[in-house]
């Protein structure tokens, strides 16, 4: 704990970044707003320390879109040290927000951290002289570090600059005992929980809020960013996540809690311990979690089930063995076949987790994983738009896989940025992604699974009904899409149209 001198007033800021496609209205903070988890963290640490801790969340209930506007609110707390956690995405925002601060007043300390960060260390520092720090790799210690003052080359995983000299610090030590962190400081996040959603018909019950209870991974897809929490694999006891979700669920009535880890079942006495005891003191929660081909059984399926479970996601990517060799090892498409069967048999939903776009990509593949998709009955499904991050294992060699553009701000998951070699335009791309997603949703086996479910997602539906103008907006995204498909298949036939 620090002295009362050392005390900072710290504004820790989540912005906004550019979320939806090029010349359109970004809806992604309706559809699902989630809570910047990381930062929540950090901010729980620094107020442990005794530090005087706010945070702004950009796209936050009743955020201004405008980053003028951004910064005022943002200055309102007179902070000493503002902090930004960026994705490559929403990187240029914290820039952006970060230089004005600085003309507003130069004794403002700004530093930044977060993936993209921890990915290109120094480089972006030499580029971006709104930031004094920039902080790699897990940011509680090195971020109370900074703020207690202690000098800038013994601070772990800091980058900062001496005179014209870009210095990159060693990094940080893992915090090996995440049970010794406090819960995330959701207190400090202005409309949490209510104006917080979780993706629609992913719940029964309101309101939803998200946990992360372990970091890292054992695997090293070709497509993840392992730039911050690195290769390995740490996790919170049962007994922490069970308090953690018991606070929660007492502090803010949460009743529906999404967990986004990796691997949140690779370590399994951790979760039967923790589904025993929901099952032996139940907190009214239900909870969707993620699990990996090959860490699942028939009884911990059960036992996930009984302690409230409601869905389990399943990362698939592709359906193309080719590629699954390629960008995923160590699934195969009968395990994932087998895996959905149980999961499902066990009276969970089960939720396919694809990437359209990977290097390899072609025609016949996205094809092949469409019908394999439709073949697996699946709850729900998302496809993500294949995104190279400057940390992920295909960064380096990704200009001799296809076509690049490097637009930080469309780096998102949501725009085609790179085009592999086997599709002919980014057009092309597109009109198979909107093709194939209509499909799933079009599949009269959904359709059968959804209709008889609705009055159980009725609360999904009232809150759809009173954004309906957004949600329509953002299905016709897709129909002029559809008609250049029509079009171009009709040239086929026709050579006109």
């Amino acid at each position: 704990m620090i002295s009362s001198a050392q005390k900072k007033r710290i504004v820790l800021v989540h912005p906004r970044g550019f979320n939806w496609f090029p010349g359109k209205t970004d809806i992604t903070d309706i559809a699902n707003r989630m809570v910047p988890q990381g930062l929540l963290s950090i901010a729980a640490y620094l107020i442990k320390e005794g530090h005087d801790v706010s945070v702004y969340d950009c796209l936050g209930p009743q955020a201004p879109i405008n980053l003028a506007e951004q910064v005022k609110a943002i200055l309102a707390g007179k902070p000493e040290i503002v902090g930004f956690s960026a994705t490559t995405s929403s990187f240029p925002d914290a820039a952006d927000l970060a230089q004005k601060i600085k003309d507003y007043s130069s004794a403002i300390v700004t530093v930044c951290g977060g993936v993209h960060v921890s990915a290109l260390e120094g480089k972006l520092l030499a580029g971006y002289r709104g930031f004094d720090y920039l902080i790699a790799g897990e940011g509680e210690l090195s971020m109370a570090e900074l703020a207690a003052g202690h000098e800038s080359a013994s601070v772990k995983g800091l980058i900062w600059r001496r005179g014209a000299e870009i210095v990159v610090n060693e990094p940080q030590e893992k915090i090996r005992d995440l049970d010794s962190l406090p819960f995330p400081a959701y207190e400090r996040l202005q409309g949490f929980p209510h104006d917080y959603h979780l993706p629609l018909f992913s719940y029964i019950n309101t309101p939803g809020a998200t946990m992360i209870t372990s970091r890292g991974c054992l695997y090293e897809c070709s497509y993840c960013d392992r730039s911050v929490f690195k290769k390995g694999f740490r996790y919170n006891s049962a007994s922490y996540i069970y308090e953690h979700m018991r606070h929660l669920r007492i502090r803010f009535g949460v009743r529906h809690i999404n967990i986004y880890d990796d691997l949140f079942t690779a370590n399994r006495p951790r979760i039967m311990e923790l589904c025993e005891k929901l099952q032996r003191e139940p907190l009214g929660i239900n909870f969707n979690c993620a699990v990996r081909v090959g860490y699942t059984d028939d009884d911990l399926l059960k036992m996930l089930k009984d302690a409230g479970c409601l869905m389990v996601s399943l990362g698939i990517e592709s359906a193309d063995p080719q590629m699954l060799a390629r960008h995923k090892s160590g699934v195969s498409l009968d395990d994932v076949r087998d895996t959905v069967r149980r999961i499902q048999a066990a009276g969970l939903r089960a939720k396919g987790l694809f990437m359209m776009g990977l290097p390899g990509e072609t025609e016949e593949s996205i094809q092949r994983t469409s019908d394999f998709i439709i073949s697996l009955g699946l709850d729900d499904m998302n496809m993500a738009k294949f995104t190279p991050f400057p940390g992920a294992p295909l960064w380096v060699k990704i200009r001799e896989e296809g076509t690049f553009v490097e637009d930080w701000r469309l780096m998102n998951c949501l725009n085609f940025v790179f085009v592999p070699k086997g599709i002919e335009s980014k057009e092309r791309l597109d009109q198979l992604y909107n093709e194939y997603v209509k499909r799933f949703y079009s599949d009269t086996g959904w359709r059968k699974k959804f209709r008889k479910r609705i009055w159980q997602h009725r609360k999904s539906l009232l809150y759809l009904l009173r954004h309906l103008p957004s949600f329509w907006s953002a299905k016709n995204q897709f129909e002029p899409v559809k008609k250049v498909i029509k079009c171009s298949r009709r040239k086929e036939h026709r050579r006109g149209c």
